[in-house]
């Protein structure tokens, strides 16, 4: 099932704004995950509060339980 992503991107270096994504899928929306320097961090839909990860954590939950199926 696809999902539907768009982005925004902020007018100031990233570190200084944090670039958004909204998640969706079949029409209704998922929530938005904010991408920093520092984290990264997912809003559900409907919260005010997110879900926020440094990149080094997020770096080894990927490789611990994410498929490997995307190469460069």
């Amino acid at each position: 099932m696809a999902h539907d992503v768009s982005f925004t991107i902020p007018d100031r270096p990233l570190g200084r704004a944090d670039v958004s994504f909204e998640v969706s899928r079949n029409g209704a929306k998922l929530g938005t995950l904010k991408v920093s320097m520092g984290s990264i961090v997912w809003f559900p839909s409907g919260t005010s509060y997110g879900y926020r990860m440094k990149w080094g954590r997020f770096d080894a939950l990927m490789q611990e339980h994410a498929s490997q199926s995307e190469k460069r």
